[in-house]
């Protein structure tokens, strides 16, 4: 090997070395955040009840702590990781599934498999969900490619208003089947009813956000347009297309096992892009890591602000994501 050679790729091994590092310290904040929650909440669940053996203790830790931690991490880093896709698709920063439609497709199928087959298993409600997902996100795009110019607030304006046509369809049709309270159990995102055995569905996810990492390079190639995709060589549509079920998937799966979780995959995208640029391979990692820590955070939040009442996730991670939206909207005017 040259010295030109071994010049170069000094650098580069530094710099992936710093990048693992990096990692490796924000996966660490993300477990001992998972730890600590696990000890919060209203039941006595300690560290010394544990290893003393106390039994309800023990039961309270494996049956609903755990779960629900397990849970508030795979749902946060789906739902951030599907809006970083989902704002490649749209190549603009201020889409995300709840923003665009997808969710309140979603709420939409659910509501339709209850009306029709009330006891209709899970699964059943999930595959019709994310049909119904990929509906939404899908009329979205054909929007978008019908618009006159590509304005960067304009296309998160339209898939807010085309999300609103939605959840009034649905409310409707749920305040005439008496159904407005199971729907606003789907709407607004809430941990306090996962236990061990009702949450599974979400390790899907966990397989959505491998094949995320896995095409990460035809997603950055297929944000920079359809012509520049074709001269490489990749075929556009069907990269779309991949898109959009990943996403849908993961809004449809989220939904129905825990609810909506709002501006997630719309302002950690926006962090990390910040904090680490746009490539996407690099991207994933990052804001899986961060929308994990985000919702743990907010889950400590609402079980703690009101003590010993919980606050649904879903309304803190609402004001503190429509607060930080409004502030990513004003700093791009400015900019």
């Amino acid at each position: 090997m040259t010295a030109t050679a071994l010049r170069t790729t000094a650098p580069v091994s530094r710099s992936r070395t710093r990048e693992f590092a990096g990692l490796a310290a924000a996966a660490a904040v993300v477990l001992a955040l998972a730890a600590g929650s696990m000890f919060v909440g209203v039941s006595d669940v300690s560290l010394p009840a544990l290893l003393a053996g106390d039994q309800a203790a023990v039961e309270i830790f494996w049956i609903s702590r755990v779960p629900r931690t397990l849970a508030v991490v795979l749902a946060g880093m789906a739902v951030a990781v599907a809006g970083l896709i989902m704002q490649l698709m749209a190549r603009n920063r201020f889409v995300e599934p709840s923003t665009v439609g997808t969710v309140e497709s979603a709420t939409l199928g659910i509501l339709v498999v209850t009306v029709f087959i009330p006891t209709a298993p899970i699964l059943l409600r999930m595959g019709v969900a994310s049909f119904f997902a990929i509906l939404g996100t899908a009329l979205f795009l054909s929007i978008l490619r019908r618009l006159p110019a590509r304005n960067t607030l304009l296309i998160p304006l339209v898939g807010i208003m085309l999300g609103g046509v939605i959840a009034a369809i649905t409310t409707f049709f749920a305040y005439r089947y008496d159904l407005l309270q199971t729907l606003s159990n789907w709407m607004i995102g809430d941990f306090s009813g996962v236990l061990r055995g009702r949450y599974e569905l979400l390790w899907i996810v966990a397989v959505l956000i491998l094949v995320g990492l896995l095409a990460a390079d035809r997603f950055t190639v297929a944000g920079m347009g359809e012509d520049f995709t074709t001269n490489l060589g990749l075929n556009y549509a069907r990269t779309m297309r991949l898109g959009l079920v990943i996403v849908s998937l993961i809004s449809a799966v989220v939904v129905t096992t825990v609810g909506a979780v709002p501006f997630l995959g719309l302002v950690v995208p926006n962090i990390v892009s910040l904090l680490f640029g746009d490539n996407l391979r690099r991207a994933v990692p990052w804001t899986a890591l961060f929308g994990a820590g985000f919702v743990l955070i907010c889950d400590v939040i609402g079980r703690t602000i009101r003590y010993p009442y919980e606050v649904p996730v879903g309304m803190v991670m609402a004001v503190v994501g429509a607060i930080l939206f409004l502030i990513l909207i004003l700093r791009k005017r400015n900019g």
